[in-house]
């Protein structure tokens, strides 16, 4: 067996039976070495060389969850709350039930849009922006793995399609330049067209998660989110410094590119402000860190799982057994390049990670199969993709955990990653094949 398919199955297999996903990982890379047949110090130390690549990811989620925790005790959120039950009652009618969850889903999803896009904060805006309306979904009964499906569509398919934030970045600067430094010979005019079917597929599983999957109500408890805010509603001063501090972090962010000095500054326009006391920051860091914590160590890990992968050397050993056997079949090889890229992406969790690998192995298998020059783009393209919506590992499966599990009535697992591998991935494996045969 290859070492790469081992490791990703007993990885998935550990988080199913919900063993905690960080053990799951270090489990599963430790097994990568060891099948791969490398020696225990040397899977040793590409993990421990992996970590530090997590680090400064796992300190940005730290300070933003700081940043959350001050938010929250500026007393906007709870009045953010109050606001929309005040407006619908205790016991609005079905209607307005309707309206008011369809407007906070399509709030949510342009949120989570523009982050990748227009205002690249990616996930920063999850902890801040949705733990505020746990209060209302639960008194609506909404399902929070609808709202887990509606924000991670929102953080995968626009870098998958539009050239602008983060998919300046995906598209052209990762997926374009690999391809073309693989001997491939396409412009950027030819990337979006050919990514433009599997982003549809990516929209045909949101709407059957909205449609279908998840109408039912289901009931959670706001026990847990009465006994933390019950606080007096805030002034129109306080709700003013509220919103001066999350510009503040959102200019600054964007400025320096760094979570970390965004969160900063935020935190430091609270506490002069005087919204946080001197001597209360360590609480809210301490709490920020509670929030955050889980996201941070999964990032570290997976960086760690990451490098134990690529120095066992089976990827490459992977593709070329999965397709010489498809050589004189278009499509089956194209099939099995797709599950290839499922597999390695679910492991490392990052699809702008993976492009490189993939489009080394990728592209002259594609000109030697005959593939076109936008079947290639779209199967480079789509085989990185895939499991980055669906991988336990994945900030694109952590963002929308990190907020809607801030009450602890949200599973990682069964709540975010399993609804949106079911929804995103297979789609998206059936859109991309079909995108790779047609194009």
């Amino acid at each position: 067996m290859n070492a790469v398919v081992i490791a990703v199955a007993l990885m998935l297999l550990l988080s199913l039976v919900r063993i905690n996903v960080v053990i799951a990982l270090t489990i599963s890379a430790v097994v990568a070495g060891l099948s791969a047949g490398l020696p225990m110090p040397d899977v040793v130390k590409a993990f421990e060389k992996g970590l530090g690549g997590g680090a400064t990811i796992a300190l940005g989620y730290a300070m933003l969850g700081a940043f959350a925790v001050a938010l929250s005790r500026s007393g906007i959120t709870l009045w953010l709350a109050h606001s929309i039950i005040a407006r619908v009652g205790h016991q609005p009618t079905a209607k307005q039930t309707f309206t008011v969850e369809l407007l906070m889903l399509a709030a949510l999803l342009v949120m989570a849009i523009m982050s990748q896009n227009l205002i690249p904060v990616h996930i920063a805006f999850i902890p801040i922006l949705v733990p505020p309306l746990l209060r209302l979904m639960n008194e609506f009964q909404l399902d929070r793995r609808l709202v887990a499906c509606v924000l991670t569509f929102g953080l995968v398919t626009p870098y998958m399609l539009l050239p602008v934030g983060f998919g300046n970045i995906f598209l052209n600067e990762i997926l374009l330049a690999n391809l073309n430094g693989n001997g491939l010979k396409a412009t950027a005019s030819m990337v979006m067209p050919a990514m433009a079917l599997p982003a549809l597929g990516m929209l045909g599983g949101l709407l059957i998660a909205v449609l279908f999957s998840y109408r039912k109500r289901r009931i959670y408890s706001s026990a847990h989110i009465s006994d933390q805010q019950e606080l007096t509603l805030p002034s129109v001063s306080q709700r003013w410094l509220a919103v001066l501090a999350i510009v503040v972090t959102l200019i600054i962010q964007l400025q320096t590119g760094s979570i970390i000095l965004g969160s900063l500054a935020g935190l430091a326009v609270f506490t002069v402000s005087g919204v946080v006391k001197w001597h209360e920051t360590h609480d809210v860091f301490y709490d920020g860190l509670k929030l955050m914590a889980m996201i941070g160590f999964i990032m570290i890990a997976a960086s760690g799982f990451a490098e134990v992968v690529k120095a066992t050397g089976h990827v490459s050993t992977l593709v070329d057994s999965l397709t010489q056997h498809f050589a004189d079949n278009k499509p089956l090889a194209a099939f099995a390049m797709l599950v290839v890229g499922l597999l390695i992406t679910m492991g490392i969790g990052s699809s702008f990670s993976t492009i490189p690998i993939i489009a080394t192995l990728y592209v002259p298998l594609c000109m030697s199969l005959g593939f076109s020059v936008s079947a290639t783009i779209a199967l480079v393209g789509t085989a990185a993709a895939l499991g980055d919506a669906g991988s336990p590992a994945s900030d694109s499966t952590l963002g929308p955990t990190s907020g809607l599990n801030a009450d602890g009535q949200h599973d990682h697992i069964w709540d975010t990653v399993v609804p949106t591998f079911v929804h995103y991935n297979l789609p998206l494996l059936a859109a991309g094949w079909l995108a790779a045969v047609v194009l």
